[in-house]
Order: structure tokens, then C-alpha cells, then sequence
């Protein structure tokens, strides 16, 4: 045993954040459902088992380190969404279904 006194202000390493995924069954799309800290992807999809998935709610699981997702900036949203709004034409309530098409 060492009788050195600790070093308060020097904390563990954090293990990288992961972000989880949750398909509840078969067809649906995968929700986000939370964050997690682990080593590796090995034990994050473990733990995200463990902590997201305790009763039965899902199939599938994704877990992505959250340094890889790109998300789009909250300060730029006129000028990343703006465009779509003003191309009516990409909306399929611009063009008339005739009908002998039928049920679509």
C-alpha cells in the first residue's frame, strides 16, 4: 500500500460515448433510445442490451461512437431546408394521378 495522498483532480479515463439503436420488430426502423459510455463496440452493444432492451422491447440493436455521426447545424436550417420547401414540383401533391391508374 502506497502513502501517497491521491490526486483528487485526477479522474479515470472515460470510455467513448456510444449512441443506441432499437428496432422494436421486424419492418420498423430503428429508434434512437439513448447513449451509453464503453471500451469497444463489443461491450457497448452489451451493455446497450442490458440497459435498453431488459424487456424483450427489441429485435435489433445498432450502437455508433457518437464522434461519428454528422449532424446538420441548428444555426443553418433556413439554408439546409429552405431549398426543399420551395420545389413544389418534388411533392407529390403537384401532379394530378389520372384515373385509370387506380388505387396508388
Amino acid at each position: 500500500m502506497s502513502n501517497k495522498p491521491s490526486n483528487p483532480s485526477r479522474s479515470p479515463p472515460i470510455s467513448p460515448l456510444w449512441e443506441v439503436f432499437i428496432q422494436p420488430r421486424n419492418g420498423l426502423h430503428h429508434k434512437h433510445v439513448g447513449s451509453l459510455h464503453a471500451a469497444d463496440a463489443t461491450m457497448a452493444l452489451q451493455a446497450a442490451r442490458d440497459v435498453y432492451t431488459r424487456r424483450e422491447e427489441g429485435n435489433s440493436i445498432w450502437v455508433v461512437p457518437s464522434n461519428a455521426i454528422t449532424a446538420s447545424d441548428p444555426q443553418t436550417t433556413d439554408e439546409d431546408f429552405e431549398p426543399a420547401a420551395s420545389k413544389v414540383y418534388r411533392h407529390p401533391s403537384f401532379y394530378d394521378i389520372p384515373d385509370d391508374v387506380g388505387h396508388m
